[in-house]
């Protein structure tokens, strides 16, 4: 089912169970090789979620700011972003232009994400694509500026959202996870990929 909140493109229940199984193992082959780790925000507090990414480059939160990288902070180089995870974008963007990123976080017990834009890429006319797998999500989406009313969809797993157009730079966040929710991930917690066109 699909629905269309303030410009987001929200596909519930797009990919079944089976999709989700394999998905979470690419997501293990991915930080096999590119750990996850607590990012910092530019004021050096630790931020709630843990991250890696796949791809050309990778996204990075440290005391120099938000970037992309092309390497993990190990030294080696990001991980190909895995073919499952490029058709999905395909099938969805309709777009022939692969990701240069898939940002993978990891939501545990008490870990959210504050209001924000997506504008660390150098061309915002390409869409964001969001998958979401384990633990439910109460995602947040404000508006253009920050402030105002806002409305609120809890996110299950399997869910897929495309964010582009006049909603690509639309404020939004993670308020909370119901955490158990799910039994997708043997330790609970939820995981988001978001693809990106970086350059």
């Amino acid at each position: 089912m699909k629905a269309q909140i303030r410009g987001f493109d929200v596909h519930k229940g797009y990919l079944d169970k089976l999709s989700q199984t394999a998905l979470i193992e690419e997501i293990r082959r991915i930080a096999a090789k590119a750990p996850m780790l607590p990012p910092q925000t530019p004021g050096g507090k630790p931020m709630s979620v843990k991250i890696t990414s796949a791809g050309k480059m990778g996204w990075s939160s440290d005391k120099s700011g938000y970037h992309y990288t092309s390497c993990h902070p190990n030294g080696t180089a990001w991980p190909a972003i895995p073919e499952t995870i490029l058709a999905l974008w395909h099938q969805l963007t309709k777009l022939e232009r692969e990701p240069d990123c898939c940002l993978i976080n990891y939501y545990g017990e008490g870990a959210r994400m504050g209001m924000h834009q997506d504008r660390d890429e150098a061309d915002f006319s390409w869409p964001v694509m969001s998958v979401s797998l384990g633990d439910s999500g109460l995602f947040r989406i404000g508006n253009k500026i920050r402030g105002g009313a806002t409305e609120s969809i809890w996110l299950e797993s399997g869910d897929v959202v495309i964010m582009g157009g006049d909603a690509r730079l639309t404020y939004h966040g993670v308020d909370r996870i119901r955490f158990g929710s799910s039994s997708l991930l043997s330790k609970g917690g939820r995981l988001n990929l978001t693809c990106r066109v970086v350059v």
